[in-house]
């Protein structure tokens, strides 16, 4: 039986984690360009290795409120199905693996605005939440549009070079 290896990571006092074969890097928050109009969890664009990348706030898309200013935030960039995005989380914790038998499907899965939530690590002293990163992105409205401008600023950003 195979384990899941995870990048786990904090929002509000929970526990969260991502597949570690999405995860590109971790970085501290640092040049966010806002961009108006945007929705409120999406913070603006960061340049992270050179490419922009759009920085999705975690705490603001679960517990309604920004985690910008928190001391040890710092930014889960993934690849998704569609794009790099970069979470921007209360804290990176660990890399972990779970074994097949700890995770528990979640009935939360068939909730609308919890899709991304795909499992529970249940451990001996806590429990983690799985999310899928692919399925957040394309659940959180009006994405598609973001990913629409990121790409038209590469190609903008890639003539004017």
């Amino acid at each position: 039986m195979s384990n899941e290896k995870v990048v786990v990571f904090q929002c509000g006092n929970e526990d969260y984690a991502v597949s570690i074969e999405h995860v590109v890097s971790i970085e501290k928050l640092e040049q966010v360009n806002p961009i108006p109009h945007l929705p409120n969890y999406l913070i603006g664009l960061m340049k992270i290795r050179g490419e922009l990348v759009p920085i999705i706030d975690f705490e603001q898309i679960l517990y309604n409120r920004s985690g910008v200013d928190q001391e040890l935030a710092r930014v889960v960039t993934m690849h998704t199905e569609n794009m790099t995005v970069g979470l921007l989380v209360k804290e990176a914790k660990e890399i972990l693996d779970i074994e097949q038998e700890n995770l528990k499907q979640i009935g939360l899965v068939n909730y609308t605005k919890t899709r991304y939530f795909t499992a529970v690590a249940n451990l001996e002293n806590r429990m983690i939440t799985i999310v899928d990163a692919s399925i957040l992105v394309s659940s959180l409205e009006g994405f598609n549009d973001i990913q629409t401008y990121v790409e038209e600023v590469k190609k903008e950003v890639t003539v004017t070079k």
